[in-house]
């Protein structure tokens, strides 16, 4: 919607801002996104990023989003000049989605390929590994490590990011890891919050 129709999402995006409160984020998480036309689905996507907790997408096992509303005094909702950049920065690119492992059947030698998932659990305790309804656990990140590896296979460029842990070292142990420090803002503890190890796997120097 952003590349296609950004006029009438801005639009909407202005009607949400000038009604946000908490009864009004209530009242629009609680849509049902796939009985909404896909501009709808879009503004309401975006506003309940820019408004809930911490930016936080999560969704409960009916794959209804659940986050609560954030504590924000003026949340910037949308930015008329960012979402026109990126209109016409989109206007050669195609958006797909598809299981990740279908990537395969659509790159070539030199194209690059980029992996974001789900972050394994660090020092074997619960983590934060379910965005949506299904589990994305070890037996995921294992396929994910095969992609990877068939990737580099087909002579793409591939990075990925995940945790710092003896099991992700261990599937990408024939690949290069660099170690970065990452903000973590998302916890319950304050203490808890703040820069931990991530790796960044890369098959190219």
């Amino acid at each position: 919607m952003i590349k296609h129709n950004v006029e009438e999402l801005i639009e909407l995006l202005s009607e949400y801002k000038e009604s946000h409160n908490e009864e009004t984020y209530y009242k629009i998480r609680a849509m049902d996104p796939d009985k909404l036309p896909d501009i709808h689905r879009a503004a309401r996507f975006i506003y309940l990023n820019k408004t809930c907790f911490n930016g936080l997408y999560r969704v409960n096992s009916k794959g209804r989003f659940n986050v609560p509303i954030g504590s924000y005094k003026n949340p910037a909702i949308y930015s008329e000049d960012e979402l026109r950049g990126v209109s016409k920065m989109l206007e050669d690119v195609k958006l797909a989605v598809m299981p990740f492992q279908e990537i395969t059947n659509h790159v070539k030698v030199g194209d690059f390929v980029y992996f974001d998932p789900p972050y394994h659990p660090l020092n074997g305790k619960q983590s934060f590994t379910t965005y949506t309804k299904d589990n994305f656990l070890e037996k995921e990140q294992k396929l994910l490590a095969e992609t990877f590896t068939a990737l580099n296979k087909k002579g793409c460029k591939v990075m990925l990011s995940n945790s710092d842990t003896d099991f992700i070292k261990n599937l990408y142990g024939g690949f290069k890891i660099n170690f970065v420090k990452a903000n973590r803002m998302i916890n319950s503890n304050a203490a808890g919050r703040g820069a931990i190890n991530e790796v960044l796997v890369l098959n190219y120097s």
